[in-house]
């Protein structure tokens, strides 16, 4: 997935309210924009950092013309963006990067199921049946090469976990991939120590059949692709084929 139009570069003064970030551009422009990335970003608010920021021109319906879409971190380009892990994981089915699941008839984004939730897609076929693919965005990283989920506490991510599982009992496949935002990783582990809960769902989840699987993007200023599937440790036999 191309950048387009390109990315802005600019320094990182603050990020605040979760929703919003202070920088200063390449030029000496100081600017606010909008953060698309509601969670805690563990690792990646260190004011100085370089970051690249999409441009919004013309628009008429933003309140702020900059978003910030990278964070440079221990050396390598970090997205932050919780808006393009559903479409980077899409385009990764369809190019074949995740088995079986490239096979699958019909893909559909934003579908109802459980109790009050939307899968984030759906894929159904006349013979293999349906198969429920929950995406999570994944960029905390404390140790090299290991990638970890979550940076912090996340009831809906367990929530999502157990329903997963519900479908699995049901009879379908339900796969949870984690989309991992960065190319200096080689695996991805639970982060235990920040949410015991869930890290004990999805240990029942994997025990109700559920899949697990991690993908690596490559990550430049000018585009995001998903690269190739990385082990998700303690996933035991329940990996994506």
């Amino acid at each position: 997935m191309q950048f387009d139009p390109p990315l802005i570069r600019a320094r990182l003064v603050r990020r605040y309210k979760r929703f919003l970030f202070d920088a200063e551009l390449d030029n000496g422009e100081a600017i606010t924009g909008s953060c698309p990335n509601t969670g805690s970003m563990l690792g990646l608010t260190a004011p100085g950092s370089r970051i690249y920021l999409t441009e919004h021109i013309g628009s008429t319906t933003r309140k702020y013309r900059h978003a910030l879409e990278l964070v440079e971190a221990d050396g390598t380009l970090v997205g932050i963006n919780t808006g393009r892990p559903n479409r980077l994981v899409e385009d990764a089915i369809k190019e074949g990067l995740l088995g079986t699941l490239g096979d699958y008839a019909v893909l559909k984004r934003e579908q109802k199921y459980g109790i009050n939730s939307r899968i984030d897609m759906l894929l159904d076929d006349p013979v293999r049946g349906k198969a429920y693919v929950e995406v999570k965005n994944v960029h905390f990283c404390r140790q090299p090469g290991l990638a970890e989920f979550p940076d912090s506490v996340t009831s809906r991510g367990a929530k999502h976990l157990e329903e997963l599982g519900d479908m699995a009992e049901a009879g379908h496949r339900a796969i949870m991939v984690y989309l991992i935002q960065r190319s200096d990783v080689d695996r991805l582990r639970l982060c235990r120590d920040l949410d015991k809960t869930y890290a004990t769902a999805f240990d029942r989840a994997m025990k109700r059949g559920v899949e697990a699987c991690a993908i690596r993007c490559k990550i430049t200023p000018e585009q995001i692709r998903a690269e190739f599937v990385v082990p998700v440790e303690e996933s035991g036999l329940n990996s994506v084929s």
